[in-house]
């Protein structure tokens, strides 16, 4: 027998101990697809808002902020609960600038001890039903408070909760102190409607649209309210476009799916 006879022998006993590789000559199998997350935020739900019920009856799963004490605190959290939303505590903080009379009841304020601090933040939880997380309503005065947001945290850790921070000024710690105490949290990105008119708010979903198709991921904050009709039509008429590149998530599964 000679060597070239010997060559087929010799590779299908090499094939056969599994010292060469068998390979597919089918192609590659394509990379995994890994979904964009999208999470969008209504906030100042609780003293029966205009824009409400169209928020609420979003074919999308969505994270809307109640704010406590409020008339319809627990008609808006029951009735966002049961449409399967995220419910958060809207947390009232005093601002830098703004009226005292736009925070509401229960608000935290820079002059309050460590213990009122605690105690109304407790009573905020307990006041919104099926809460599971918490957002500051305006609060850029407290958000850039490390003392203060500390004993925030610590309440929201204690109590099972995450955090968003809405980040109404460039100053805010509150992502900085979660991510020190271990308090699962997010940022938002993008306000919808800071303006009240269809052109911002047509500009700014478009600036979603942009952040989602260059990102993994966005979150950005809408409100009832004045705007709450407008942000819920251009919202609906944004959802078919943004489901192209993006999953509808809450917060809570976009906390959860960025950090496993």
């Amino acid at each position: 027998m000679n060597g070239r006879n010997l060559i087929p022998i010799v590779l299908t006993l090499l094939l056969s101990l599994g010292a060469i590789p068998v390979t597919a000559n089918s192609t590659p199998a394509p990379a995994p697809v890994v979904k964009k997350l999208m999470a969008f935020v209504i906030d100042d739900f609780g003293n029966n808002m205009q824009g409400t019920e169209e928020i609420l009856a979003m074919p999308v799963p969505l994270t809307v902020a109640v704010m406590p004490f409020m008339p319809s605190t627990k008609q808006d959290a029951e009735l966002a609960h049961q449409k399967g939303h995220d419910v958060l505590v809207h947390m009232p903080m005093e601002p830098m600038k703004g009226k005292r009379s736009w925070l509401g009841p229960g608000a935290i304020t820079a002059d309050l001890s460590d213990d009122e601090i605690r105690s109304r933040v407790e009573k905020a939880i307990d006041d919104v039903p099926h809460a599971i997380g918490m957002n500051n309503h305006m609060g850029s005065k407290i958000t850039a408070d490390e003392r203060i947001m500390r004993i925030i945290m610590k309440v929201v850790k204690e109590r099972g909760l995450f955090y968003l921070d809405s980040k109404t000024t460039d100053k805010s710690v509150a992502a900085k102190v979660a991510a020190e105490m271990g308090v699962p949290h997010a940022v938002n990105q993008i306000f919808l409607d800071d303006v009240y008119s269809v052109p911002h708010i047509t500009k700014q979903m478009e600036l979603v649209c942009k952040k989602i198709h260059n990102h993994p991921l966005c979150i950005a904050i809408g409100h009832v309210g004045p705007p709450g009709k407008k942000t819920a039509s251009l919202l609906r008429q944004y959802i078919p476009r943004i489901q192209k590149e993006a999953e509808f998530v809450t917060i809570s599964k976009l906390i959860q799916q960025t950090t496993h």
